[in-house]
């Protein structure tokens, strides 16, 4: 694909919870149907995320999901964003994409984060304080196990002797890193192929840390995760779904995502999300102007992605807003962006 030609693409949690009943068996089944009908639709791209231990079932298995989304699906790429890394062994990831990679045809992103929930950590025997050493160190490790020439890595959390790492991907996975602080952003910037972004708050602190990485911020990939929900009717929608995103929020808020859960208030209403920030409502017009004036201004963005659909929300309510974006907004945002940028091609 034209790396100037910015992906629009769905966002999957998998969370379903006991306050919306249905069995996962459906909810998995309707979901991969809702992707592959999406990609018909116009849909470029597919994230996942993990998380374990969850009630709701938030997906711990990301890789199985794609790699039935990849045998379900023709040319849409699919990532992760993102994979909690330092709760792996880095060579069993580099294991997983690489075989990902190989059965979608080079279709395959990989995008790691440090994580933040401390029963994940105590679980798997691993140290919050120790998340950057083992992120950066899984980072490099999966580098070296794709290439072709096995080397022996002894760091401070890993020892791997020099053994080959086969098969090795025909194309080989962008490395994508995720982070939401000053510190964490800057370590996205040195080691990473590309920025998972959440909310399009961090953009300018990444491009900035580029450049004092050494690399040039023109050459910045984003990939940007939206909180927004796209309708006709956006607030009439809000009335129906905002209990579904207030059960997201709080969730991450629970969890320490924004910081330590006792430093860090939930939200008590919908509309307190909305006040907050936290999510934002379109409608079709306002979707198509604010996507245009967020690519025209960051020609970094290679994707924007939504979630498909909230926690515990009918997917068909989801398809909806999918048709919408899919029909009415992306279409009008390439128009626009084309006849900015001549070189983009729609």
């Amino acid at each position: 694909m034209d790396d100037q030609h910015c992906t629009f693409g769905l966002w999957y949690d998998f969370r379903n919870p006991a306050r919306w009943p249905r069995t996962f068996t459906d909810f998995y089944r309707q979901s991969l149907e809702q992707i592959r009908w999406a990609e018909n639709c116009g849909i470029e791209s597919v994230w996942l995320t993990e998380h374990h231990f969850m009630e709701d079932g938030y997906t711990p298995s990301p890789f199985v999901l794609a790699a039935a989304i990849g045998a379900r699906t023709e040319s849409l790429r699919i990532g992760t964003n993102l994979i909690v890394s330092p709760l792996h062994n880095p060579i069993r990831l580099a294991e997983d994409a690489a075989t990902l990679s190989l059965l979608t045809e080079g279709r395959f992103d990989l995008g790691v984060g440090q994580g933040y929930w401390q029963p994940e950590f105590a679980a798997f025997g691993r140290s919050l304080r120790n998340r950057p050493s083992l992120l950066e160190e899984g980072v490099e490790l999966i580098r070296r196990a794709w290439s072709t020439e096995p080397t022996e890595f002894h760091g401070k959390r890993y020892d791997f002797p020099a053994l080959p790492v086969t098969p090795q991907p025909e194309s080989v996975p962008r490395l994508l890193v995720g982070a939401m602080t000053q510190p964490a952003i800057e370590r996205a910037a040195r080691i990473g192929d590309g920025y998972l972004s959440t909310q399009n708050a961090h953009h300018s602190m990444y491009l900035d840390a580029l450049e004092r990485v050494g690399r040039s911020r023109e050459d910045g990939r984003i990939y940007a995760g939206q909180w927004a929900v796209v309708a006709d009717d956006p607030e009439r929608e809000w009335a129906r779904i905002g209990q579904h995103a207030l059960y997201q929020i709080n969730g991450y808020i629970e969890m320490g995502a924004f910081g330590p859960p006792e430093s860090v208030p939930t939200f008590a209403t919908p509309q307190d999300l909305l006040d907050g920030g936290a999510f934002t409502l379109w409608d079709a017009d306002t979707a198509v102007t604010e996507l245009t004036t967020l690519l025209a201004n960051r020609p970094q963005i290679k994707d924007v992605h939504f979630w498909a659909q909230l926690p515990g929300e009918p997917v068909d309510s989801g398809s909806a807003r999918i048709e919408l974006l899919t029909s009415k907004v992306i279409p009008q945002v390439r128009a626009a962006i084309a006849a900015t940028r001549p070189e983009v091609t729609a």
